[in-house]
Order: structure tokens, then sequence, then C-alpha cells
């Protein structure tokens, strides 16, 4: 007698290759243990603090769009109320913080958000979730490296003034213009990364520095302009909020995506010093500096002129040629330079973690999990993004595809929060083991063969006697039929069914909610039924989840003593709403194209990733009895 493999076919003999493929869907893989950390000899080095991860949550969240951001979102949508549509975007980004904060606190381990969904959704999805987030850094880093070039020529004299080796050129007939400036920074970042992360960090660290110092010569120089002209762009007839509270609001949802970034830190989770304290201080930080740059920044900008004439395209150094101040273009520049160097370094870092991690998992080849020993770090896995990266900056305009980078992180912050109900709620209760140890595991199962029903039952009494005894001490007799019928509490069995079924039913609420309304070509009667069907899902969730107690286990999931969200399932499912409701509204192209990359994914996992996957021969037991079953193989051994 013994557990079963996760292989085992589910529905007897006509079930059996069905069952396979099912359960290689959502197989989860267990939290990084010690007994599994010793037994890896892919490690990264542990060499991160707080001021290093604030360094990479900043560098990677302020890239040059802010530069441009606040002209456009000013123009178009907020008005002066731009200041208020950051803070709105804030808020939201950091509903997200916090579930980012509370996973890469108990689960500190590469892979970020693949590695979260592994743990607690299932491996088709955690796939799916790691496939979109190689396209986002792939796409990301490309799409920053060619806003360099252009920017870096500003500080020659002009657009056409870099040097021939590294000014863009059109290739004769094919009609292609190639960027040697972006392909080599890439290959300078890509190197950079290879000397490892206390020293990559560090000097993004510097250039974040540059580009923070350039945002305060922004906002203390642009505040003395706005104290001596009488702040100009708050004394118009329009009001504060010109286009109204749905303007601001249109305006958070554009500037939202001016806050994605801080998730890399949680992609090097693996190399923090001490991760339970310092992530969540680390992410919380880099966010909030960000958060008060922006808002800053913009409180500055659309005083110092009215709104409706900024320059879209350069609305600070316009700002601030109106008031005489020419010169400040320079500087306003070389922060540009700087924020996109540093945002480059962002986008890159945690590609190989990821692709790492995933190889370390079975579902890549396993070329990709390899770890320089000198320097620590997924050197080959790094290598190869940095030639992709270099490879599309140098052949293709990716600004077309920019928009496939967002869905990739709204993806990612979507299934964090997911996955934060689920460890609340419903964490795992078994945890795979390798069939190696099949022998410990038939001796602790047969221990455990008949006690199970001996322990529930003993449990069942104590509870029943201590709900009685303090039932009549109240005087609540009918509390006491209630206990004495069984009636009074529910089972955990039957409360964790209630709430994955609810969380389910949650998530399906949020899409049709926020799928329906996004269609106003819909009849009017239709649209507001299936909206008030998907608004009565997710109040009807809330209400459900709130009332039923969370799981005890976890208190014990994962590494304790961590950050711990906030305001579940309020905070997740709020979270959930904002970020799927921007993913519907992404556009029919963005999500065209995504899908294909998607569809790509999907067959290298059916003919790869799935039966290459570390777990094809797992044995699944219960989390309580992992311990046990080591010692026992411990005590076998020889």
């Amino acid at each position: 007698m013994g557990y079963a493999a996760v292989d085992s076919g589910i529905g007897g003999a006509g079930g059996g290759v069905f069952g396979k493929c099912l359960k290689s869907l959502v197989r989860r893989k267990q939290v990084d243990s010690e007994h599994a950390k010793s037994s890896s000899g892919h490690q990264l080095a542990k060499a991160l603090s707080v001021p290093h991860l604030i360094a990479i949550g900043v560098g990677s969240t302020i890239g040059a769009g802010v530069y441009i951001l606040v002209g456009t979102v000013a123009r178009e949508h907020s008005g002066p109320a731009l200041t208020f549509s950051f803070l709105i975007a804030g808020i939201a980004a950091g509903l997200s913080a916090f579930c980012y904060a509370e996973l890469a606190s108990r689960c500190p381990s590469a892979g970020s958000a693949y590695h979260y969904s592994y743990i607690c959704v299932g491996e088709c999805v955690a796939w799916l979730i790691g496939w979109a987030l190689i396209l986002e850094y792939t796409i990301g880093g490309s799409a920053v490296a060619r806003g360099i070039s252009p920017n870096l020529a500003l500080l020659f004299g002009g657009e056409n003034s870099l040097p021939v080796f590294l000014a863009r050129q059109t290739i004769p007939g094919l009609d292609i213009v190639v960027d040697p400036c972006a392909a080599i920074l890439v290959l300078i970042v890509t190197g950079l990364l290879c000397f490892g992360i206390k020293e990559s960090t560090f000097a993004q660290g510097i250039v974040t520095s540059a580009n923070v110092c350039a945002m305060f010569f922004v906002i203390i120089a642009g505040g003395y302009l706005g104290f001596k002209s009488g702040w100009p762009g708050y004394k118009l007839s329009g009001g504060y909020f010109p286009f109204g509270v749905d303007g601001m609001l249109a305006g958070s949802a554009t500037v939202f995506f001016a806050y994605i970034g801080f998730d890399s830190v949680a992609s090097t989770a693996e190399e923090v010093k001490n991760p339970q304290r310092d992530l969540p201080l680390g992410i919380a930080s880099a966010l909030s500096i960000c958060c008060a740059l922006y808002m800053l920044v913009s409180v500055v900008i659309v005083g110092l002129v009215p709104y409706y004439v900024l320059d879209p395209d350069t609305p600070i150094s316009s700002a601030f040629a109106s008031h005489g101040m020419k010169w400040a273009a320079y500087i306003i520049t070389v922060g540009a330079v700087t924020a996109l160097c540093s945002t480059l370094m962002g986008s890159i870092l945690p590609q190989p973690r990821i692709l790492m991690a995933m190889a370390r998992d079975g579902l890549l080849p396993s070329f990709f999990s390899n770890v320089n020993t000198h320097t620590q770090v997924p050197v080959k896995s790094t290598v190869v993004t940095g030639i992709v990266a270099a490879s599309l900056a140098f052949f293709m305009d990716v600004s077309e595809l920019a928009g496939m980078v967002s869905v990739g992180t709204l993806l990612a912050f979507t299934m964090v929060a997911i996955s934060v109900l689920i460890l609340r709620y419903v964490p795992p209760d078994e945890v795979p083991l390798p069939s190696s140890l099949q022998e410990s595991i038939d001796t602790v199962s047969l221990r455990y063969a008949d006690s199970p029903q001996d322990v529930a039952v003993s449990k069942d009494k104590d509870t029943q006697a201590l709900l009685e005894k303090g039932a009549a001490s109240l005087g609540f007799p009918l509390i006491i039929k209630q206990v004495a019928e069984g009636s009074y509490t529910l089972s955990e069995e039957k409360r964790r069914k209630i709430a994955g079924w609810t969380i389910l039913l949650t998530c399906l609420g949020v899409l049709l909610l926020t799928s329906i309304a996004s269609c106003v070509y819909l009849p009017s009667i239709l649209r507001f039924s299936l909206c008030g069907v998907g608004g009565l899902l997710l109040l009807s969730g809330l209400i459900v989840l709130t009332c039923i107690d969370q799981d005890d286990a976890r208190h014990s999931f994962g590494h304790s003593g961590g950050f711990n969200c906030p305001f579940v399932p309020l905070l997740p499912i709020t979270c959930i709403l904002i970020n799927v409701y921007l993913l519907i509204n992404l556009g029919f192209g963005t999500w065209m194209r995504v899908s294909v990359w998607l569809l790509i994914g999907v067959v290298v996992y059916i003919f790869y990733g799935r039966t290459h996957s570390t777990l094809r021969n797992a044995v699944y037991v219960p989390a309580t009895h992992v311990d046990e079953i080591y010692r026992t193989s411990q005590s076998t051994l020889p």
C-alpha cells in the first residue's frame, strides 16, 4: 500500500490516457524546501539587501516614458488632475505589490509569477505565465534599447549626429532600419549581468541615481519657476478637472503601465540574503519612491504651463523652454537616456532567472538551468537572452509590439492575486516527492494506514467537547444541540470545496463583468443583464470568502515569518478586477499577436515540457508527512 504517482490514470481503464494528460495540466510543485535545495546543484549567490532591491525596482520601473507620458495624458485625459491619476494608478499597482510581497517572502525562489503559479495553480497555467513573461522581457528589452539611440543623438547635437558605426542605417531594397547602437547596448548590459548579481545591481544603482537626480532637477527647478510665475497651469477657467472624473480615471488606466517593473524585484528572490524581511521592504520602498517622483514631476509640469500647450513629444523640455530655460533640455535628455539604460537592465535581468526556473522544473532544456560556479548567475541563459534581444533590437522596430509587453505583466499580476487567494483558503495539502523515495513513502503510508481515522475522530471529539463546554457556560442550549448534531461548523473538506469553487466563480464573474462592460456594441438590455450576472458572482464570491474561515495550513505554508497581505479577500479580488479590466481593453490586434505566441507555447509544452517535467513520475503525499518520509529515507541509508 502506498501513495499514487501523479501519472496514474483516473476514471478506470477507459480514462487512463485522458487522466494522465489532465493530471499533467494541474500538477503542482512543492515550495523549495531545505531537502530540495540540498539536492540541487543550481544555486544562485545570496548577495542582495534592501538597497540593492530598491535600485532594481526603481531602475526597472522609471523609464523614459515619464518624460513623455505626462504630456500625452495631461493633454488628452487628466489636465491639471494628472497628479491624482498617478496617485490612483500607484494605489492600483500597490495592490499587486502587496500580493507579490507575500508570495515572494513565502516562496523565495527564482521565477517570480511563474514559480507562484506552479505552486498554487498548476503546471499548465504556470507554463503559460512563464511563456508570456519570456515574451514580455524580450520585446520590452528590445523596445527600450531602440529608444536609446534617438535620445543619445540629441546629446551629440541632433537626430543624425551619432557616429556612423552607431547611427541607424537603412538596408537598401529591404526597407529595414537597423540600429547598431541598440544592439551594442544590449550586449554591454548582457556582459555586465554575467559578472554577478551584486556587480550588475551596483551599476544599475549608479545609472538609476543619475536618472533620479535629473528628476529632482525637474522638481526643484520647476518648482522655483512655478512659484516665480504664479503657477499659470492651475489658473484655468476649466478648473482642476477639465475632463471630469472620468478623464482622470482614464488617465490612471494609461499611467498604470508606468508602474510596471517592480515585479523584477520578485524575480531576484533567491538571491536575497533575508527574503522574508527584505523582499517586502524592497518592493514597497521601490513602488513608493516611483509614485512620489511621478506625482511631484506631474505637479510641477502641469503647473508651469496650461496642459493644452504641452508638447506631446517633449512636454518637460517644452515647459522649461517656455520659461526661458532651453538649456534644461540637455539635463532632461540625460535623465531620459539613463532611465532607458536602467530599464534595459531591468528588462534583461529577470528573463534568465525565469528560463532557469523553468529548466529546473524540466519544462525547458537543462542548458538554461546551468549556474556559473564563479559568478553564481545563470550565464548561459543570460547570454541567450542578450543575443535574442540584441538581434531584435538591431533588425526590428518593435514599437508596434510594445502592447504585448503589457499582456505578460497583467497576466502575471492577475495570477499572483489568484495565488494569494488559493494560498489563504485552499493551500496545497499534498506535495510531490521523487519516485526514488518510494520505499520510504510506502513505509510511512503503512504507518498511517489505520491512524488517520482515529486521529480525526479524536480531534472531532475534543472539538465537540470544547464547544459544548463553552456553549453551556454561556447558556446557549441551541448551540449545544447544533454541536451534538454536527451542524455547527463546516468540516475541513467541505470548507475547502466551498472556498475552491467560490474562487473559481469569482474569477469567472470578474471576467464576465469586465468583458461585457467593454462590449459597447451590445444591446443595452443584454449588456446590463450580463454585467449584473458578473457583478453578482463577484459580490457573492467576496461575501462567501469573507464569511468562511481561511485555512489554518496557511501559517505553515512555505517559509514562515514573512509578509502577510492585508484585507484578504477584498484586496486580491480588487487586484484581479483591475488587471483583468486592463487586459480586456488592450486591443484586438495586441491579443491576436499574443495568441499566436501563446499557441506556440502550448505546442512546445505538449511536445516537450509535459513529457520532460520533473513531476512526471512524482508521488504526491500529505504535506504533514514529508519530513518523516525524509527522516525515514535517511535512516535506511547504509
